[in-house]
């Protein structure tokens, strides 16, 4: 599921053989559709439909795609896209509330064993051992007993969570301005090819969209 808000004026939407223009949309995943932001800054935040906000929208989200107005663009588009990465509770609560869904459910104080996992995995390299038998041996839990905790305090699945963690690491160099096998290699892809089907399939994008433009000569 993503969001895509325009930080002024509108997009361009296509979906399902319409076309519309709107501040900005927000869609179910394996959605087929087509924006163009041309000449417009626009703020994009992907959310895992596996996620407790991803659940919560999807209860209230009667088509596939959904137009967001000015006043939920506007209370919405302010935000440091930084802070989004490093923790967006709040926004995410905010953009659900305003779209009518009812607040997803206050989870159980993150378990001390996952958050030394976290702790871990967002220090480890690129070749670092993220197997569930190693991961389980880091928290000192069985597997079976680490994926239930880790989903509980987390919010969504271990594996789901390894692989936006390795996407957001991708991104991140990308829009540095690293070479596409370079951030492939820094986030424990295999090359920029697995890189790119990886991107494609979760974020329905080519990594190289995230590319800084070349100044003009």
């Amino acid at each position: 599921m993503h969001f895509v808000l325009a930080i002024e004026g509108e997009l361009e939407i296509r979906a399902g053989g319409k076309r519309a223009r709107a501040p900005g949309i927000v869609t179910a995943p394996d959605v087929s559709h087509a924006l163009d932001g041309a000449g417009r800054e626009v703020l994009l935040v992907f959310i895992d439909p596996e996620s407790d906000v991803g659940a919560a929208l999807g209860g209230v989200r009667a088509d596939p795609v959904r137009l967001i107005d000015d006043a939920t663009r506007r209370a919405l588009v302010n935000v440091d896209p930084m802070a989004l990465i490093q923790g967006g509770e709040a926004w995410t609560r905010e953009a659900v509330a305003r779209l009518g869904a009812p607040a997803p459910a206050p989870r159980a104080a993150v378990h001390p064993r996952v958050r030394r996992v976290l702790r871990h995995l967002r220090a480890a390299s690129s070749d670092t051992d993220v197997s569930l038998d190693a991961v389980a041996a880091i928290a000192g839990l069985s597997p079976g007993r680490l994926m239930h905790a880790f989903t509980e305090s987390v919010g969504i699945p271990l594996r789901p969570y390894l692989a936006w963690l390795r996407l957001q690491r991708a991104a991140g160099e990308i829009v540095q301005g690293a070479a596409l096998s370079s951030a492939a290699a820094a986030a424990g892809f295999s090359d920029a090819a697995h890189m790119s089907r990886t991107f494609r399939r979760m974020l329905g994008m080519a990594p190289s969209m995230l590319q800084p433009a070349r100044p003009r000569p």
